[in-house]
């Protein structure tokens, strides 16, 4: 085997240049890219295809028949740039100040090039893993993976049989609570329920101030109602895991505050005592919640409109929870007068799943970082290991990043000059690598 490992920062350059955007899509260059890339390694790939312009592409690496079969699944579709203030060219892949920049830097080409990296590595130095390798990178994920991983589990599912784990995106972000530097390994994550709601009322001639019952005072109610409101707190499994072990490697206040939220469900987010986007995610994954997203009415700047339409971005928390156990919640903070229409709602997300693979990411995580602390999380988002999991497949998001504590790189993610260090991509591949050649 003549196979050259890939260079886990250049491949992400490379990757980050196919303007793999969604919408509309047009992933096709980027899936033959990484297709071509796994066959030179000596890796066997097929092409599958709802839209044969938008391919998945799933490959295996055969094991020696010691372990299950393990899943790594990626994305190669990217949002959209318009409307952002970008400093750098977003689709350049630019290499400066000892970071990769450019859309899919953190979501998720830095994860793709680092599962890239890690396997052709191990065909490189002539590695056979215990249990057969598969790969699965699908378009669509970015607007709900009907072209993508959906397609693969309802036309291909014989595919992943025997396939027990699988890690794919997030895990990377490093929480910065108390000045640790905390790796995350995802156990668990929400799932979307995506509304729309219509408020009606009195119209008239925008000149005439002070009519009653207008649609317009109840979409200020109801975006009131919605942005200082809180829907209840619910402490799941994967919740009450990762307070408690924020709790015990935490010192002072913010160990008490902790535990607090795990045995008080009146208890308060410590807002004062972290990082603003560290309370705002503990605050995103402790209850359901939802968020106004797009509102759409008249056209016409002097007439009061009768219906105004609002979508929200709904996600409800993982276990047992229905839409409608949902939405009864959420009329406790609107109130009956909108009418709600579900446009979409995900698949139950299954509970997390505690055992030998999650300590195997531990440990590796810990034999690469000594001084960081493996913290299981729940992402507050949704991702395509809710579609794998209803295969029966423990899914994580575990692709490994190391930066310093409190340093905001993830924020970028999904907007302006999004970018991810050099070394934080090297240091997730060489997990990536050592999780497969220790697999068992």
């Amino acid at each position: 085997m003549n196979a050259v490992p890939a260079d886990p920062v250049l491949l992400l350059q490379r990757l980050i240049r196919f303007r793999s955007v969604n919408p509309p899509g047009e992933e096709g260059p980027c899936v033959a890219y990484v297709a071509d890339l796994l066959r030179d390694a000596g890796i066997d790939v097929r092409l599958l295809a709802r839209d044969q312009d938008r391919p998945n592409l799933v490959a295996r690496i055969p094991g020696r028949g010691l372990a299950p079969p393990l899943l790594l699944h990626a994305h190669a579709d990217v949002v959209p740039v318009e409307g952002q203030d970008w400093t750098v060219p977003p689709f350049e892949g630019r290499l400066s100040d000892g970071h990769v920049w450019g859309r899919g830097a953190i979501d998720m080409k830095g994860g793709l090039a680092m599962m890239l990296s890690a396997l052709t590595r191990l065909r490189a130095d002539g590695e056979d893993p215990a249990g057969d390798v598969l790969v699965a990178v699908s378009p669509d994920e970015e607007t709900g993976s009907e072209m993508g991983a959906r397609y693969l589990v309802d036309h291909h599912a014989e595919l992943f049989d025997g396939v027990r784990y699988a890690i794919g995106e997030d895990g990377g972000a490093i929480f910065g609570a108390g000045g640790r530097r905390w790796h995350p390994v995802v156990v668990a994550e929400k799932r979307a329920c995506w509304m729309r709601a219509t408020l009606r009322g009195r119209g008239g001639h925008a000149s005439r101030q002070g009519w009653s019952g207008t649609a317009m005072a109840a979409l200020t109610r109801m975006l009131g109602a919605l942005q200082t409101g809180r829907l209840p707190a619910h402490v799941t499994p994967a919740f009450e895991r990762m307070a408690a072990e924020l709790a015990a490697f935490s010192d002072g206040p913010l160990a008490g505050r902790m535990k607090a939220l795990i045995h008080d469900p009146a208890a308060e987010v410590p807002y004062d005592l972290l990082p603003e986007a560290d309370a705002v995610y503990l605050d995103s994954v402790i209850r359901n919640t939802a968020n106004a997203t797009i509102v759409r009415t008249s056209d016409k700047i002097n007439m009061l409109p009768t219906e105004i339409t609002v979508d929200i971005d709904g996600r409800i928390l993982p276990g047992e929870w229905s839409a409608d156990d949902y939405l009864a919640e959420l009329r406790t903070l609107i109130g009956p007068e909108p009418e709600i229409e579900v446009l979409l709602e995900g698949r139950r997300s299954a509970q997390p799943v505690f055992g030998t693979f999650y300590d195997s990411l531990v440990s590796v995580l810990r034999e690469k970082d000594p001084d960081g602390v493996p913290l299981p999380m729940m992402t507050p988002a949704s991702t395509d290991a809710r579609l794998f999991a209803g295969l029966g497949i423990a899914c994580y998001g575990w692709l490994p990043l190391l930066t310093s504590p409190g340093s905001r790189y993830q924020d970028t993610m999904h907007a302006a000059d999004e970018r991810v260090p050099v070394e934080a991509v090297r240091f997730g591949a060489d997990c990536v690598h050592r999780l497969l050649s220790t697999y068992r």
